[in-house]
């Protein structure tokens, strides 16, 4: 709602008393359709006031809403409310007109940074002046309203902040079309990549990853791995372009004492410790080209020969493979075996990149909030609009890596109760406001006569009859978006329609 407020006639004072002001009944049917199966007996309020004479709410008909109504007179009981049930969602109006001073509200600052509560603050037009109050609304509230006001009001207001806190308790759940391991998101994309996930963990067949750098290819083949009938052996996972080239062949099939200078005792590679289970070849197309032979030797034979030895080893193990390059061009450049493509490419995964994740980049942030926010200096509350706006507008070239790590730098940097998106350091002009409704009209009626008048030849009698409007109508829209004023304002033009 407005800055303004809303100011309308007082109520009589009923229940001032009650810990918990009114019990919702039977009939009590919260407001709205969208409501889950768990809101029917009452959604929660929290009514926090220390119940001065004439002062006390009526609160009695938010009942009546759906409204299950607690009071509380001060933070200590306010808090043991909201921690005797976290992951309840709770509203909670603090009647901020007396009896709070600044020692009061300090005091505040455990309950008001719970994530299962939203605040509303209930004040007196005068004390928006007061900056204790000021800075209390602005940090921790996602509304306020002055009063006296009506429960319909208060139901809308309320409402909304309990709606926030029910997104808090619910936010960060993990879910993908049945819970894949580690993978936070619901999205389309997410969806897809789940059922796949769970179809190569069926099978022994090599699987190939490909997708952006960031994306979470090393979190996928973990799913895979926690899935499969391999997840009791070892997960063995390793970068094939942080190794040196002249180190490649020994990381992977180790060697023998004696090998080479400075061997001076036997080494397994990584192939060997991953036998059993799952051997994960991350950035697959780093891989040396002579180190591209060795491994298809391997996959064409299921043994190894360590370095400096004779023996031929036996290994039963899983490859998966995964890169951000692009291994058809690899192959088709030379840089890359086509007949080691082929043997790992068995199963080919796309992992879809953030920026096509729609609301999996709101759970992903939320999650990484959560995760780094003892590290800041104060409690954050979540992303302020501009904030939630420049997340879905930023490319994310760096994907859910980025994403994290500017979110922790957020937390870190941010001076307010709420993380904006300088705190993301996202450019401004990426964050600008979305069009609103009518500078989208606006701009759809430019484009469709400017279209028409081209079709037209710029015929004004003929652009007017395509376009379903008489000429005056079609004068006055030109002029208004500024085509063609000069004719617009010809009066004989006008005269003649």
């Amino acid at each position: 709602m407005s800055n303004d407020g809303m100011r309308v006639s007082g109520y009589s004072e009923t229940h001032a008393g009650a810990s918990t002001l009114m019990a919702p009944s039977s009939r009590s049917v919260p407001l709205g359709n969208d409501r889950d199966d768990d809101e029917v007996a009452g959604r929660d309020l929290i009514y926090v006031t220390h119940g001065g004479a004439g002062r006390v709410l009526t609160l009695g008909r938010l009942q009546h809403m759906g409204w299950r109504l607690h009071r509380a007179p001060d933070a200590r009981a306010t808090l043991r409310i909201l921690q005797r049930n976290p992951e309840r969602a709770f509203a909670a109006l603090i009647d901020l007109r007396e009896g709070f001073c600044a020692q009061d509200l300090a005091a505040f600052g455990a309950a008001l940074s719970q994530s299962n509560v939203g605040w509303v603050a209930g004040v007196e037009t005068r004390q928006l002046e007061d900056e204790p109050v000021r800075r209390l609304i602005r940090d921790y509230c996602y509304d306020y309203v002055t009063m006296p006001c009506p429960e319909s009001v208060l139901d809308t207001v309320i409402g909304h902040a309990h709606g926030m806190a029910r997104l808090a308790c619910k936010g960060g759940e993990t879910v993908s079309d049945g819970d894949v391991d580690g993978i936070i998101g619901d999205s389309p994309a997410i969806r897809m990549l789940a059922r796949t996930l769970r179809k190569a963990a069926m099978t022994d067949a090599p699987v190939f990853i490909a997708g952006e750098t960031g994306t979470g290819k090393e979190l996928a083949a973990t799913a895979v791995h926690r899935q499969s009938r391999r997840s009791a052996y070892p997960f063995v996972a390793i970068n094939c372009g942080a190794i040196p080239h002249n180190l490649v062949q020994s990381e992977l099939f180790g060697y023998e004492r004696g090998a080479f200078t400075g061997a001076q005792a036997r080494k397994l590679g990584r192939i060997e410790m991953a036998n059993g289970g799952t051997l994960f070849l991350d950035e697959i197309g780093d891989l040396p080209l002579e180190s591209q032979a060795s491994l298809l030797r391997f996959l064409q034979q299921g043994s190894i020969e360590r370095l400096g030895g004779h023996d031929q080893i036996k290994i039963d193990v899983r490859i998966i493979s995964a890169t951000h390059h692009d291994l058809e061009a690899a192959v088709a450049g030379g840089r890359f075996r086509a007949d080691l493509y082929h043997r790992l490419c068995v199963l080919r995964l796309q992992q879809p990149p953030l920026r096509e994740r729609g609301s999996d980049i709101d759970k992903l942030a939320e999650y990484a909030l959560r995760r780094y926010s003892q590290e800041g200096q104060r409690t954050l509350k979540g992303f302020a609009p501009c904030a939630r706006h420049a997340l879905h507008t930023h490319p994310w070239p760096g994907n859910v890596r980025e994403l994290i790590n500017r979110v922790r730098q957020a937390v870190v940097m941010a001076e307010g109760r709420l993380i904006t998106a300088a705190d993301l350091n996202i450019d401004s002009t990426s964050s600008r406001p979305p069009p609103t409704l009518e500078e989208v009209r606006d701009a759809a009626t430019r484009g469709a006569i400017e279209r028409a008048l081209h079709r037209n030849r710029g015929r004004l009698i003929d652009t007017a009859r395509e376009l379903g409007v008489s000429r005056v109508t079609l004068y006055r829209l030109i002029g208004r978006h500024g085509l063609r004023g000069s004719e617009a304002d010809e009066p004989t033009s006008v005269g003649a329609a």
